[in-house]
């Protein structure tokens, strides 16, 4: 059975007209953190800006943003534009939150994709916004899908499809994209995986009259197919290092080599944003 979902952050709507109103959204404040921008903001503001853009018909994408996404766009110029891209880009990792409050967001909190995944879900069954689940596989759809529907009664799931692990045909891409319109779906959550998930969306965009999230290994996690780390350990920013001890042969790469090179170039970013800003202090 599904446990409870609570996000610190994150309000309830009781009805469906205050789930799918319009709200003023406030402008988005935001960090380049190496080459990516990352925008300062949380579940609720997030849930708000995904509720404006179905209610206006938008076709739009949202990244969540981890060291292995910055990192896989400082390699990548082409991966590096379809973040510049999105429409909103959220910090993902504890690292980025670090940087973000470094770089003068004080306040900024996570905002976890999978946790996103589970806000969006609960704000969707107040307003009945159905939703579409693309990625993974389908014993995983079939379990995701029983599990978010107890544990979010009313929530509408349009459709659900698990692509091929290799890379799609033109002809494919479309016939996937026709299905999840005909669907009525509002919002897809997309769980390929990075990069994948993120050129995929940025395809799309413009073409799929809907709000896709990228939502990573959240399938995996909500389908109870793979556990997620401990809370602590999140919030210490060890998540890597769990998930790291359980696919250790597929992860190396991504942890061993990734989080280090991160570190020493942020750390570089931070001074040299650190020095300027002191040479630019007149009473320096």
């Amino acid at each position: 059975m599904p446990k409870p979902f609570t996000v610190r952050g994150w309000l309830p709507y009781p009805s469906p007209e205050a789930a799918v109103s319009t709200v003023t959204l406030p402008t988005l404040r935001a960090r380049r953190i190496l080459a990516t921008r990352v925008d300062a903001t949380s579940y609720g503001d997030a849930c708000d800006r995904i509720a404006v853009w179905v209610q206006q018909a938008e076709s739009c994408y949202v990244v969540a943003a981890n060291v292995h996404v910055v990192m896989t766009a400082q390699w990548d110029p082409a991966y590096r534009q379809v973040l510049a891209g999105a429409d909103l880009v959220t910090p993902d990792g504890m690292p980025l939150v670090w940087g973000l409050r470094a770089l003068g967001i004080a306040d900024q909190s996570r905002v976890y994709g999978p946790d996103l995944m589970l806000a969006w879900c609960q704000r969707a069954a107040a307003g009945g916004i159905p939703l579409y689940l693309y990625g993974g596989t389908d014993p995983v759809l079939e379990r995701l899908r029983q599990r978010l529907t107890t544990q979010f009664p009313g929530l509408v799931i349009a459709g659900s499809y698990a692509p091929p692990f290799r890379p799609l045909t033109p002809a494919e891409e479309a016939a996937d994209r026709d299905r999840i319109q005909q669907s009525g779906a509002k919002v897809v959550f997309v769980g390929l995986g990075c990069p994948k998930q993120e050129f995929w969306m940025a395809r799309q965009r413009g073409s799929l009259p809907a709000v896709m999230v990228g939502v990573g290994a959240a399938f995996d996690f909500h389908s109870g197919t793979v556990a997620q780390a401990p809370r602590w350990m999140m919030a210490l920013g060890l998540e890597w290092l769990y998930r790291f001890c359980q696919e250790p042969r597929r992860l190396w790469r991504r942890y061993c080599i990734n989080n280090p090179a991160f570190v020493v170039l942020f750390g570089y970013q931070w001074l040299r944003d650190r020095g300027f800003r002191r040479s630019s202090d007149p009473d320096h």
